[in-house]
This record gives C-alpha cells, sequence and structure tokens, in this order.
C-alpha cells in the first residue's frame, strides 16, 4: 500500500470524487489527469465498502475508478473507496 492507502499496481484510474448530487444520486469524479467522469449510483459498483450504499461516498475522496461506455460516453461503472473513515 501506499501512503494514502492505494494499492500499488492496482488497475484502477485514481481521482478524487468531485461532486455528489444526492437528490439524484448521481456525481462527478476528477482524474488525476484533471478529465471529469460522470457517475449513476444505480450503476455503479462500490468496491472496499461494506454494502453498496452512496452514502459511503464523500466529496474530496480519493478513490479508485474504472469507466465503461454508454450511449451517454463514458460513466462511471466501478469506484474503489481506499479507505473508508479518513
Amino acid at each position: 500500500l501506499t501512503d494514502e492507502g492505494e494499492q500499488q499496481g492496482d488497475l484502477f484510474y485514481h481521482g478524487i470524487v468531485s461532486k455528489i448530487f444526492w437528490s439524484s444520486e448521481s456525481g462527478v469524479i476528477l482524474s488525476e489527469s484533471g478529465k471529469e467522469f460522470s457517475f449513476v449510483f444505480p450503476f455503479v459498483k462500490l468496491i472496499g465498502v461494506p454494502r453498496q450504499d452512496v452514502r459511503f461516498l464523500r466529496e474530496g475522496m480519493r478513490v479508485g475508478f474504472d469507466v465503461g461506455r454508454t450511449p451517454k460516453g463514458l460513466r462511471v461503472s466501478i469506484i474503489k473507496v481506499y479507505d473508508l473513515y479518513t
């Protein structure tokens, strides 16, 4: 593990949850390269949390993520929470 709880060599992109829209259970992740990727919670698999619940995410949280192609473009399909309690 690195200092920030990330596993070296994992295959996820890294970024920060920049926005969460609680009413629509959607949000945006800002990647390390500066690109924004949106997610809609019912279509995202969470890894590193006890259950599938959008309330485990917080703005500013460092995460790993993967994307998939949808009719609306690239969207986040997996979010890996590295450190749930920081």
